[in-house]
């Protein structure tokens, strides 16, 4: 099947006993045994729920991935991923993550005894330089939230393979629809699906998925013993939301691709840089193209200064002054203020994340009013 017959109908048989189209909310906290030791598969609902698994069923496949599991965040998804090292484990990370990733990585986790390396993930000379002995995973995002730098996965899956190490990619900002990493050799795909997949500002919610069985082993242990599982009205939210993330992602591309074309080509007095993987004036715009199905729609804009970014995301009126991405309402971020403010200063600087760094997460509005919003907010600089 196909992506958009997938994402209607993997996971979403009609329900055996009534027929109706739509997996029902198993609102149950656990399960009663036939008779002693005979069960129907169900036990307790941390464990397994008929919701959650649909919705795990789901997800693996718009990934071309055999084993999904849903958590009940983002972090929770990321948590569990970093949960399968042990103490004195050294891992290497893309510099420019979200910030929430870099939080619990350096401010947890090393604390239990991982060993972290930011680099740019996207040189093969700077992974290899930062390789060690005890090297057992990289984690990459790409594109970078939020200076949409792109990794080359073809080259992190088979440096992964060459020295040993598990393979991970954050794929939320480009969702399923638009990039499948397992595809590339990827061991594990990670997302919020609070973003895209999610799609509606609505529910929180995460994901990992492999095509790795051992892996898979390890996450579910991991899922169970931890229990940082989705509601079943969560998994029932998000069900219902990938059976038209195909139909919003082509919008969400569609203006941004524009917006992102002309504030590049009409507004470089008021902005000093765009960034956006399908400009072609972006350093890995042929990368893009090679790994990517589209390009989202994400776009960061450098305005200079802290003054032109407030004047700016003040001046907004139809985008929503607001954290988060990837819903069917545009939304303006400023990174060091708020979804980045647990990332030092000295780190984010070095891979340019200033004071001036305005994102916009372009929703699926008509295109002529987000651009109207933007020109009206560009005109108070």
């Amino acid at each position: 099947m196909r992506f958009s017959t997938k994402a209607i109908h993997a996971g979403n048989e009609p329900d055996p006993e009534t027929g109706a189209v739509n997996v029902p909310v198993y609102a149950s906290s656990t399960y009663a045994n036939e008779a002693f030791g005979v069960s129907k598969g169900y036990d307790y609902g941390r464990t397994i729920n008929p919701t959650r698994t649909a919705l795990e069923v789901n997800l693996a496949s718009l990934e071309n991935g055999k084993f999904g599991f849903a958590f009940s965040s983002g972090m929770a998804a990321t948590q569990a991923v970093i949960s399968l090292l042990k103490q004195g484990d050294h891992v290497i990370v893309s510099a420019n993550v979200y910030g929430g990733t870099y939080r619990i990585f350096e401010m947890i986790m090393r604390k239990l005894g991982l060993d972290f390396s930011w680099v740019n993930t996207s040189s093969y000379d700077e992974i290899s330089r930062v390789l060690k002995q005890n090297t057992k995973m990289i984690f990459v995002e790409t594109p970078t939230n939020p200076m949409l730098t792109l990794t080359d996965l073809k080259m992190i899956s088979d440096f992964s393979k060459k020295n040993k190490l598990i393979s991970v990619c954050d794929n939320t900002f480009m969702s399923p629809y638009f990039q499948n990493p397992l595809d590339l050799g990827i061991d594990i795909v990670v997302h919020s699906t609070t973003k895209y997949i999610g799609g509606h500002s609505d529910v929180i919610g995460g994901c990992a998925i492999t095509n790795e069985e051992p892996i898979a082993e390890q996450l579910k242990f991991i899922q169970n013993s931890i229990g940082a599982v989705p509601s079943p009205f969560d998994c029932y939210l998000v069900l219902r939301s990938t059976k038209t993330l195909a139909l919003r992602m082509e919008r969400h591309n569609e203006n941004a691709l524009r917006i992102a074309n002309e504030l590049d080509k009409n507004w470089r007095n008021k902005i000093k840089k765009v960034y956006y993987p399908g400009l072609e004036s972006h350093p890995q715009y042929g990368l893009a193209k090679k790994q990517m199905r589209g390009f989202g729609g994400m776009i960061s804009i450098e305005l200079g200064s802290l003054e032109n970014a407030v004047k700016f995301f003040n001046g907004l009126k139809i985008f929503a002054r607001a954290e988060s991405l990837g819903g069917v309402e545009s939304l303006v971020c400023h990174p060091v203020s708020m979804t980045h403010g647990s990332v030092p200063k000295e780190e984010r600087e070095k891979f340019g994340l200033t004071d001036g760094l305005i994102r916009l997460s372009v929703g699926v509005e008509d295109y002529e009013d987000l651009m109207e919003d933007i020109t009206n907010a560009l005109n108070q600089i």
